[in-house]
């Protein structure tokens, strides 16, 4: 075997990791390795949020400042053991009819896509064969906005979806803006979650002009947040919770609790930066996954 490859045994499925020391990272020296170790001790409360959904995931063989790729399809070289699905492709922009998408429902497969520097992990709203159990929200500054603004801007919809019965659970997206993920009950098509989404994003302009966009116009954006609810079109996928992002350092898109919402709409957080794999390793040793409410199905959302 190659100096520069090992091979392990995970929950009984043999792996190859190779280029261990590759820094993938360079901000940070943060390399494969540590990657790979950053997957596996978050797994707990990762793979829940994967199970029975299809994966995209974001490739950086060289590093976040080389060349990277979206891969939909399984690679030529997937492991037998690796849980795939032959799914249709909503709005493919090859003219494919279905892809076999991967299914990461256990620690061999996140360590075997960790190996591959699949860095980021997305995911649909909704389990396969399925209609959506999730419902996000996505918050976009517009600079000069930051994410206090953010923060502003997710407590207003904490509010409004509260009047519906709607719970909504804030998280980073690991670059400069955050999502609110909101559990539904699966009993509603996409259209219908996002046709909801867009009718409170546009409510909230109307109340808040100077603070909130819900049009896609890019020249309408700067100095406000755009409240981004085509994150539930049936062809576009979310980044997931604890997943990696291709920053400058290893940042994650981390939960928040509402408590850090309110310092970080006040000017309390003491930095606006995202939180990074060690930090965000303890503060689940701190508060468990603060995301778990979402596992469970939650209400209808009104018409």
């Amino acid at each position: 075997m190659q100096a520069d490859r090992l091979r392990v045994e995970v929950e009984g499925r043999t792996l190859e990791l190779s280029n261990l020391d590759k820094v993938l990272y360079p901000g940070a020296g943060f390399t494969k390795g540590e990657v790979i170790d950053y997957y596996t001790r978050i797994a707990p409360v990762l793979l829940p949020h994967l199970a029975d959904r299809a994966l995209t995931r974001i490739r950086y063989p060289n590093g976040v400042d080389g060349n990277s790729f979206f891969e939909k399809n399984a690679p030529a070289a997937t492991p037998s053991w690796v849980h795939t699905e032959n799914l249709p492709v909503p709005g493919s922009s090859k003219g494919r009819e279905t892809i076999d998408y991967v299914v990461a429902d256990d620690l061999p497969t996140l360590v075997w896509l960790a190996n591959l520097a699949a860095l980021e992990l997305h995911t649909p709203q909704w389990k396969i064969g399925e209609h959506p159990d999730l419902m996000v929200i996505d918050l976009d500054p517009g600079a000069p906005a930051t994410l206090e603004q953010c923060c502003q801007v997710a407590l207003l919809l904490r509010e409004r979806l509260a009047a519906d019965g709607v719970d909504a659970y804030p998280k980073t997206s690991g670059k400069k803006g955050m999502q609110l993920c909101c559990p539904i009950s699966g009993r509603q098509d996409s259209d219908f979650v996002s046709g909801y989404a867009r009718r409170i994003a546009q409510e909230l302009e109307y109340q808040h002009p100077k603070l909130i966009v819900s049009r896609m116009a890019k020249n309408l954006r700067p100095g406000k947040i755009f409240i981004d609810w085509s994150q539930n079109n049936a062809a576009k996928t979310t980044v997931a919770p604890y997943s990696l992002r291709a920053q400058r350092v290893p940042s994650v898109s981390a939960p928040l609790t509402w408590d850090e919402v309110a310092d970080g709409a006040a000017g309390r957080r003491p930095s606006a930066r995202p939180y990074t794999a060690g930090e965000v390793l303890s503060r689940v040793e701190e508060h468990s996954d603060l995301l778990a409410p979402l596992l469970d199905p939650g209400p209808e959302l009104p018409g």
